[in-house]
């Protein structure tokens, strides 16, 4: 058993307690990865069958990190563990069962552009007006709702709802509910709210089923418990109701979900239901520098609601945070681009080291702008996804089709497309036949004579007869030579093929690119089911966080940007967390409560201890927002980190200082009247030369004083390297040492 020697004590006590309700109390940087693996390991090493375990995480990417890690200690059989996702798991069991709700096997999974567009088709047809019933807002209602297990009965037999939606002059989002679940059923569909619904109606409406699958899985183990939600909480306590071995891992501190339902209740409550409970606590930080967990301990204690512990680390104390001011968005940006290259020459840092976080996507614009005029490579986390891109959305609509010939979404995507002279009329025709008829899509399409008729009825005919032979293709051939053929037959490959621009090219790489993930996933030896159904499962179980790492492979070497909300789960040697400021951190959203105050300060946290080596806090004075410059004050967030922990930085000072030499956080970051800087500051600040001019560094030696715009006055203490590569590292008077590209820097010498 050695794998329990590199385990501290609190981690093996969680290893290896097996039987009973376990909950593991694991702060941020413990290690709780490794016991979760470590854990199922263990179960196996002492006889348990791999088909008994269930363990449940919130991405892909962690469930087949901890499968590979378990495979190193117990070999194949970690293959035979049920581990994955809430919902592809559910989606497993719904395959297996679904037909006893109603569904068969190949049921499509909507993603949120499909359900959207559904919801945005039933507002058309009910004549709403579609500002007030945006398809975002009535999505993110029903939403909610499936969350809480309300079906679209309970929810339009309720007054509460209905006077809710009715305060916000939006009285018809229970008919748009009803009429949505009976589009997505009569189309074989669910979306992703619905696997976890179902699941919940399928083992309270079959306790057969129920009972099949609570003495299958022996042991169950729940990752990121603090993300639950009501439902997946439900299903989870069910099916280990009957060997009560449950064991859920988490964190409330880092519980920042409760927008997508999450309920920190769950975790704060579990000992509630299960009196046994043995909770054990994983306090030990491996990540991050000493002075960075005080940071983020001196932060999260002003929650009210917590569980309590004591998060520590035997790391080196490490550097003081930094905080730095700019005086608007385009400054702190610049800065902050600044930074990255100044420790890229002097600590030999890559790109991948440096991420830079904020509260909302939009704020991204102004360190894009500053890293592209510097040079420097960067990612993107959260934009537009492979998946989500049109042309890719095409072709995998064609493949849905092609096997469930219900489904409605991907009709109206393909009917058309490329363009076969059946226009929008003639598909609102079919969709309204459809529902008045009672029958399905395919019905009327395969059938069009008979329902439709006319010229349309030829065009319609032809492409029912083309989704015959894909259907064939489907049945019979493995998932990638299904998808060429289709690929080919359909027409989008010659269509994207012709489009000669720059952009139609990119497309055409794009849909040769999922055809290469395809044969990836048909060549993979662990796949048993090599079938186009199986590979579209895959697909539209991939999580926002597991996108993003596939995107972020192909750039290689880059700095990250990307929301907090993103980063959860993720670690980076230097991170700048960007835009403290009240109104955006926290969000004016989010200040209406304690609750949810708390809840963005759980988001501090979490940006807190992404950090390993180096942590940066910036905010501006200004920035613009909607269209018009807007004065900012200080988040209070700020004030909430221990003194001892930081120091300012002010840009247009050039700089730095413990913050506790002289003043407290509040007078340094609230410095009325310019108070502050008058109280620090001991001497000018810099001001360039008159005659300032880059002298040629080609003969630059050590001993030698220069001038910088930014640094000020230096001594050069070395010089190193070659050609492009040659660097000086310098001392300068008030900014201290400094290791600089002289190819990039401009330098005065002074004689």
């Amino acid at each position: 058993m050695d794998y329990l020697e590199g385990l501290n004590e609190p981690q093996r006590q969680a290893v290896i307690f097996t039987d009973g309700p376990l909950m593991i109390i694991a702060g941020a940087g413990s290690g709780k990865t490794r016991v979760l693996t470590y854990r199922i390991a263990h179960l196996i090493y002492h006889g348990v069958d791999p088909y008994n375990i269930l363990a449940l995480t919130f991405t892909n990417k962690a469930a087949n990190e901890m499968r590979e890690r378990i495979e190193k200690v117990i070999g194949e059989d970690a293959k035979n563990i049920w581990m994955g996702t809430f919902h592809s798991i559910f989606a497993k069991i719904l395959r297996i069962e679904g037909d006893k709700i109603g569904y068969t096997r190949d049921f499509s999974i909507y993603d949120t552009e499909d359900s959207k567009s559904l919801i945005k088709s039933i507002v058309k047809e009910l004549n709403l007006d579609d500002k007030l019933y945006k398809a975002s807002t009535v999505y993110s209602r029903i939403s909610g709702a499936k969350n809480r297990l309300v079906s679209y009965r309970e929810y339009n037999s309720n007054p509460i709802y209905r006077a809710d939606d009715e305060s916000y002059q939006r009285p018809e989002i229970g008919r748009i509910y009803q009429i949505y679940q009976e589009r997505l059923f009569k189309a074989n569909a669910m979306d992703f709210d619905d696997l976890l619904f179902n699941t919940n109606i399928l083992f309270r409406d079959h306790l057969d089923v129920l009972n099949k699958y609570q003495h299958k899985f022996k042991y169950v183990m729940v990752d990121e418990f603090q993300d639950t939600n009501i439902s997946q909480y439900l299903i989870t306590r069910k099916l280990a109701s009957v060997y009560q071995n449950i064991a859920v891992v988490g964190d409330d501190a880092q519980s920042i979900y409760a927008f997508r339902g999450a309920d920190i209740q769950n975790i704060l409550n579990f000992e509630r239901d299960y009196p046994t409970l043995k909770t054990i606590r994983l306090e030990q930080n491996y990540r991050s520098t000493k002075t960075i967990v005080q940071a983020a301990n001196s932060v999260i204690a002003k929650n009210q609601a917590q569980l309590k512990k004591n998060v520590w680390t035997s790391n080196e104390s490490g550097d003081l945070i930094e905080l730095v001011k700019a005086t608007s968005d385009a400054e702190e940006g610049r800065m902050v681009a600044q930074s990255i290259f100044e420790d890229k020459m002097q600590f030999k840092y890559k790109n991948a080291d440096f991420a830079i976080l904020y509260r909302t996507n939009a704020q991204s614009r102004s360190f894009e702008e500053a890293l592209r005029r510097m040079g420097i490579r960067y990612q993107v986390v959260g934009g537009l996804s492979f998946y989500q891109r049109r042309e890719i959305k095409d072709l995998i609509a064609y493949l849905r089709f092609s096997i469930n010939h219900n489904d409605e979404e991907a009709f109206k995507r393909i009917i058309n497309l490329p363009k076969r002279g059946i226009g929008d009329a003639t598909i609102t025709k079919i969709v309204v036949i459809a529902d008045e008829q009672k029958v399905a899509i395919w019905d009327v399409l395969s059938s069009s004579m008979k329902y439709i008729g006319g010229r349309a009825a030829i065009a319609l005919d032809n492409f029912a007869m083309l989704i015959k032979t894909f259907e064939i293709a489907a049945k019979q051939k493995n998932a990638y030579d299904a998808a060429l053929e289709i690929a080919k037959n359909s027409g989008l490959l010659k269509e994207l093929y012709e489009d000669k621009s720059i952009e139609g090219l990119a497309r055409y790489e794009n849909v040769q690119e999922l055809l290469n993930a395809i044969k990836e996933f048909v060549d993979n030896p662990e796949n048993e089911d090599k079938t186009l159904g199986a590979f579209l499962q895959e697909v539209s179980l991939l999580t926002t966080l597991d996108e993003a790492s596939e995107e972020g492979e192909d750039t290689k070497d880059a700095v990250t940007l990307m929301t907090i909300h993103s980063a959860k789960g993720l670690e980076f040697k230097n991170v700048f967390v960007v835009g403290m400021e009240e109104d955006l951190f926290p969000s004016q959203m989010m200040i209406g409560s304690r609750s949810e105050l708390e809840e963005e300060r759980r988001l501090f946290y979490v940006a807190i201890t992404r950090a390993e080596k180096k942590l940066t806090l910036s905010y501006a004075s200004s920035r613009y927002r909607f269209g018009r410059i807007k004065d900012c004050e200080p988040s209070r967030f700020l004030d909430e980190i221990d003194p001892r922990c930081i120091k300012q930085k002010n840009a247009s000072l050039k700089s730095s200082f413990g913050v506790g030499e002289e003043l407290g956080l509040k007078n340094l970051i609230k410095n009325n009247n310019n108070t502050t800087q008058q109280t620090v500051v001991k001497k000018p600040a810099y001001k360039p030369s008159p005659d300032f001019k880059a002298s040629d560094t080609t003969y630059l030696a050590a001993g030698m004083k220069v001038e910088h715009l930014k640094f000020g006055y230096g001594l050069v203490l070395e010089v190193q390297g070659e050609d492009k590569d040659r660097k000086a590292r310098i001392n300068f008077e008030e900014a201290g040492e400094k290791l600089l590209l002289l190819s990039f820097a401009k330098l005065k010498v002074h004689d």
